[in-house]
């Protein structure tokens, strides 16, 4: 399995927290964030890692270079800003795997993968999302799916009693993304998800597996109890 890690965020909301810092070198119980990450994935059987760098991308490659892990790391730097889906497809042209898992760099999901990548495999998707259940929720958007898993639209952030929203994992079959002759620039969710979903190619992979987004200081603050005993 190959994995692009999507790790140029600012983090401007944690800014008044850890600094001018990109959000996946936050500092977690003394490690960097990306360093449950890359645990994590360990964890999955990923065999290479793509990082999609630009923010402060120096931080980041001078601390792997004090890291060892048993899988390859690679990476790719955007000169200026691509957007989510050009900092996606950059990183894809590093990729040889014909079905690449995209994981974002402030978010941990602990998506059981290659259950998820069999799902992807078994659909024929050119992408699949990992979706999670949540209650009482507005900083997420929904995600609504049909019996078959096939997803059908998304819809915008606002007060939800309950649905599946983007935990931001995903699985994207290369030829598939490529086909679309999106821009250099682009956003992977307005341009790519809501774009083309209705082309019925896109698959949502539900799980209820741990998850928490760190890009505001309350969920940055729960992490570094959570990943006492989580990881």
């Amino acid at each position: 399995m190959e994995c692009v890690v999507l790790a140029g965020g600012l983090g401007t909301r944690l800014q008044s927290v850890i600094g001018l810092y990109p959000k996946c070198m936050a500092p977690v119980n003394g490690k960097p964030f990306l360093h449950y990450i890359f645990s994590y994935l360990q964890s999955q059987g990923c065999a290479r890692i793509i990082l999609s760098l630009g923010f402060k991308h120096k931080v980041i490659t001078d601390w792997l270079q004090t890291e060892q892990w048993p899988f390859a790391i690679d990476y790719v730097i955007e000169e200026t800003p691509l957007g989510t889906g050009g900092g996606i497809s950059l990183a894809l042209t590093k990729a040889t795997a014909d079905n690449v898992a995209v994981l974002n760099g402030d978010t941990m999901f602990r998506v059981d993968m290659q259950a998820m990548l069999a799902y992807h495999r078994s659909k024929n998707a050119a992408t699949t999302l990992a979706l999670k259940p949540m209650q009482e929720f507005e900083r997420y958007g929904v995600v609504r799916t049909d019996d078959a898993g096939c997803i059908t639209a998304f819809e915008e952030k606002k007060y939800y009693s309950e649905g599946l929203i983007n935990g931001g994992v995903y699985i994207v079959n290369k030829a598939a993304l490529i086909a679309k002759q999106l821009p250099e620039k682009y956003s992977f969710e307005k341009d790519y998800f809501e774009v083309f979903v209705h082309k019925g190619k896109m698959y949502g992979f539900v799980s209820d597996a741990y998850f928490i987004d760190i890009g505001i200081p309350t969920d940055y603050k729960k992490a570094q109890e959570d990943f006492k005993t989580v990881l």
